[in-house]
């Protein structure tokens, strides 16, 4: 394009296209005649074509003027509808977002996010619905969660399924344990210790045991809880070590929990924002859906590639 243009010429074409007049349109959105004569020149030279066949009594669209009048009338109004939204929030800086999220996400990556968008909007108010993926998967499809963040929904037909990054399974152990020092930990060398895990109705649990199908030398569990924090409890009791995503983990420095890789395989877990297909969200809630995708690159777990 040999020059750029901007919305405001967008809008001075489809004045024109509306209202089939150059003087009309001028008079529409207060500009001179000349002023908008140069807005269209410089779309028209920005596109390379012609949008108007102008006579001395005449304006009309060409071919391309007219598809091209429909596709900027749509983003004029898609825009303008998006502004609308967040002024809104902006403005009242109300209302209640419902989110469910699985343990771990709530420990470690939801609360910091939240407490930037509170320092943006302090009176929007949150329910969160800490469950298990399964469980955060119904809350969004009953309608119970506005949108949520879990393990689970990409293959489900009613959800829409935006992938926000991917993370590993770790190590958890004492300081004091024999494995602390370790740069990396096998599968396979976990059967000397005393191993913990998620139980079996666990997002999570399913997972690892899909992932682990094949290993020859599968440790053993000596203890199994539902959720990853309380695994995490039991590892400073030392009472042993166990497998937990490494979102689950403290990312700031913690005077008696240590992460280890696990490698022989290295298992991972995608995590992603899930919402009801088809399901329109409050303005708060919208907003709140787009501030967390956003956002995400400022957490510890690795952004998903594009393409």
């Amino acid at each position: 394009m040999s020059s750029q243009f901007d919305l405001a010429d967008l809008r001075a074409f489809v004045a024109i296209a509306d209202l089939g007049s150059f003087r009309a349109a001028a008079d529409a959105i207060h500009l001179s005649q000349p002023a908008l004569s140069r807005r269209i020149e410089k779309l028209e030279s920005a596109l390379g074509v012609r949008l108007f066949e102008r006579t001395t009594r005449v304006v009309a669209l060409t071919t391309i003027g007219r598809d091209f009048a429909r596709k900027a009338r749509q983003l004029l109004d898609d825009l303008e509808e998006s502004l609308l939204a967040i002024k809104e929030v902006a403005q009242t800086r109300r209302g209640v977002v419902t989110i469910g999220c699985v343990p771990s996400a709530v420990y470690y990556f939801l609360p910091r996010v939240i407490r930037r968008y509170r320092e943006l909007y302090p009176k929007i108010r949150f329910r969160i619905i800490d469950e298990g993926a399964n469980e955060v998967l119904s809350a969004v499809v009953r309608g119970e969660a506005d949108f949520g963040i879990n393990i689970i929904g990409a293959q489900e037909p009613e959800i829409e399924y935006h992938a926000i990054g991917k993370e590993r399974f770790v190590v958890a152990c004492h300081r004091d344990h024999a494995l602390a020092g370790r740069k990396q930990v096998t599968w396979a060398e976990l059967r000397d210790h005393d191993y913990m895990t998620i139980d079996k109705s666990s997002g999570n649990r399913q997972l690892l045991d899909h992932a682990l199908t094949e290993l020859p030398q599968r440790p053993q569990w000596s203890y199994e809880a539902t959720h990853s924090q309380t695994l995490l409890g039991l590892v400073e009791a030392a009472l042993g070590v166990a497998v937990v995503p490494e979102l689950a983990m403290p990312h700031t420095s913690h005077p008696i929990l240590v992460s280890i890789p696990l490698v022989d395989p290295v298992v991972t877990r995608t995590l992603g924002l899930i919402r009801k297909r088809g399901r329109a969200l409050s303005p708060a809630a919208q907003h709140l859906y787009g501030f967390l995708a956003e956002e995400i690159d400022k957490e510890a777990i690795s952004p998903i590639p594009a393409g």
